[in-house]
């Protein structure tokens, strides 16, 4: 069976593929922006804002940024992988790469445990309607991310995927790296400012 990608090139002279997914991540952009946008609006503009250091696990979520990084060069491997034609490796950074995915979920889920038994709820403040609406919409982001991942993984287990044939790996890999870039951005505004 030939798996050869016919790569659709428009005027433009980038591959539908590329472009699709960069007004894709565009919009993506504009959602988080707008998200953001209103908890800095939000918080200035209130007379009391909660110091977050004491209401957030800044240890944990530290701990979730590295999980979240490392998932990120897991990601860029898979794709030098199959570049240099390596199916194993390919397999195998995919498999990180979700894994890593889903211990970042698994250490969010903990920790919105750890915060409503402390009594920080979506209702509870201003504040904890943003924590959970910036972070709730991220780890959407990021289980999508990791089904991706997981059907990658398969594709690539069936020989889908070779060094001609490439572009979901790299292309996924692109809002791979958005995800990852969108978190840092959260923690350093939800935990360091």
């Amino acid at each position: 069976m030939n798996h050869a990608a016919v790569l659709e090139v428009p005027a433009t002279g980038i591959p539908t593929g590329k472009l699709g997914i960069w007004v894709f991540l565009v919009s993506e952009i504009m959602f988080f922006t707008g998200l953001i946008g209103s908890y800095i609006v939000l918080r200035l503009g209130s007379k009391s804002w909660p110091n977050p250091q004491e209401l957030l696990n800044i240890g944990l979520l530290a701990t979730n940024t590295i999980v979240l990084i490392s998932s990120s060069l897991t990601m860029a491997l898979s794709l030098d992988a199959i570049k240099r034609g390596s199916q194993r490796r390919l397999r195998l950074f995919l498999l990180l790469t979700a894994l890593l995915g889903s211990a970042f979920l698994a250490i969010k889920f903990y920790d919105y445990l750890h915060m409503w038994h402390r009594g920080l709820t979506i209702a509870s403040s201003l504040f904890g309607s943003c924590y959970y609406m910036l972070t709730g919409f991220h780890a959407l982001h990021v289980l999508s991310g990791v089904i991706l991942l997981l059907y990658l993984f398969i594709t690539a287990s069936r020989g889908m995927f070779s060094a001609a044939n490439f572009g979901r790996i790299e292309y996924s890999g692109l809002y791979w790296h958005f995800i990852d870039i969108v978190w840092v951005i959260l923690f350093a505004i939800l935990c360091l400012v």
